[in-house]
């Protein structure tokens, strides 16, 4: 369901019920000359559609404007859009508080963007992860006083991470592809597994007659691009998104 089409009635049963809350998170960066420059975002978010067909969900405005970077090309003509991480995570911190005050405990970013070494993290993910970090100490104090994890009532902190009541689990992120997913398909920059997902989910968003205008050594493989192949990837992204929002 999508917030922004939600009733009150309707967002007080998702809040009961304990709905995942998902934010698709991604930037506007350049592609090469074949395809979209929201391919980031837009993966994420006909994934989310995809399993909302399966589960109640509620799907947040999509956040577009990430930490693109200019390690690909510089921007004039070529269209990346660059948001400093430092500038973000204010916004980012602003927007969870926000949410966990409408009384939401079940919130998850996905990203697609630099990823391929989600742990360490990269500017726009980093940014977020901070953010929900922050978000959440800010109100815990406000709600429970400061020196709340020191409290007696808190002797069994420990024994609520073992049930899963861990409020640090109240928003997460994660990476469209795992690590896991990334040794069954292609993890790339505008080739050949890039290319095929946004066959698969977003036909209009590639014009392979464009292909041949490439210089960029990054989209080589998109010629071998298929939406047989994209359907792979589909498939995989749908069993770790169900895995993560089922948990």
């Amino acid at each position: 369901m999508r917030y922004e089409l939600m009733l009150p009635h309707q967002l007080r049963r998702a809040i009961d019920g304990n709905w995942p809350v998902v934010l698709p998170l991604g930037v506007l960066e350049y592609h090469g000359e074949h395809m979209a420059f929201g391919m980031d975002t837009i993966a994420v978010i006909k994934m989310v559609e995809l399993i909302e067909a399966e589960m109640d969900i509620i799907i947040l405005p999509p956040f577009y404007y990430g930490a693109a970077s200019y390690a690909v090309e510089p921007p004039e003509g070529n269209g990346s859009v660059q948001v400093d991480a430092g500038k973000l995570m204010p916004f980012a911190e602003e927007l969870f508080h926000g949410l966990l005050r409408i009384g939401f405990r079940n919130m998850h970013v996905f990203v697609h963007h630099q990823t391929e070494n989600f742990a360490a993290g990269m500017p726009t993910d980093l940014a977020f992860k901070l953010a929900a970090r922050q978000a959440i100490f800010r109100f815990l104090e406000k709600q429970r006083g400061e020196g709340w994890w020191g409290d007696k009532k808190m002797a069994d902190y420990y024994a609520q991470h073992a049930t899963g009541s861990d409020p640090f689990n109240w928003i997460k992120a994660h990476p469209l592809m795992t690590a896991e997913i990334m040794r069954e398909y292609p993890f790339d920059h505008a080739g050949i597994g890039e290319t095929s997902l946004m066959m698969a989910l977003c036909p209009e968003a590639v014009e392979m007659e464009k292909f041949g205008d490439n210089k960029g050594w990054y989209t080589a493989t998109a010629k071998d691009a298929s939406a047989e192949l994209g359907r792979k990837g589909r498939d995989l992204i749908l069993a770790h998104m169900r895995a993560v929002l089922t948990a």
